[in-house]
């Protein structure tokens, strides 16, 4: 089993726990606000460094979150990731036309954040990772990325 596989799982777990609490959790909008703050900054034309592998790693574990829940069927707790990555300042630059690639995400994350049930959702999601490889596949960046169990 690899890494990444476990890592779902328990992130699955977590967020599965996290649902049955009384308290509630916070809204979408104050989630997101708090993972922008956290996001590391990067400028495209320092693609390939640090910082802009670690702000990509923030998109990763975003769409990560989203999959995860679907994958376990909770709309819900996709939605936040979703709503974070569809409204996030990303970078920008003249490297090559991000734009169409972010658009792209953006648009399924939105419909994720915004869906009725869940094979819409799954669907949106999928989306998204098509955003994430066209960008990958323009830049000649090599990443797996997989969509959601269609369970």
């Amino acid at each position: 089993m690899k890494i990444r596989t476990l890592w779902l799982i328990g992130l699955a777990f977590l967020i599965a726990g996290c649902a049955e609490k009384d308290q509630g959790a916070p809204a979408a909008e104050d989630a997101a606000a708090k993972a922008a703050e956290e996001m590391p900054q990067a400028d495209p034309a320092e693609m390939g460094t640090d910082a802009f592998v670690a702000h990509m790693h923030v998109h990763a574990e975003q769409l990560d979150k989203i999959n995860a829940a679907l994958s376990f069927g909770n709309l819900e707790a996709a939605q936040t990731p979703a709503y974070w990555l569809s409204r996030h300042e990303g970078v920008s630059g003249p490297l090559y036309d991000w734009e169409a690639y972010l658009d792209e995400m953006r648009a399924g994350a939105r419909d994720v954040a915004d869906a009725p049930d869940l094979t819409t959702a799954r669907a949106a999601a999928a989306r998204i990772v098509d955003g994430c490889q066209g960008c990958h596949a323009a830049t000649n960046v090599e990443v797996v990325i997989t969509g959601p169990a269609a369970n």
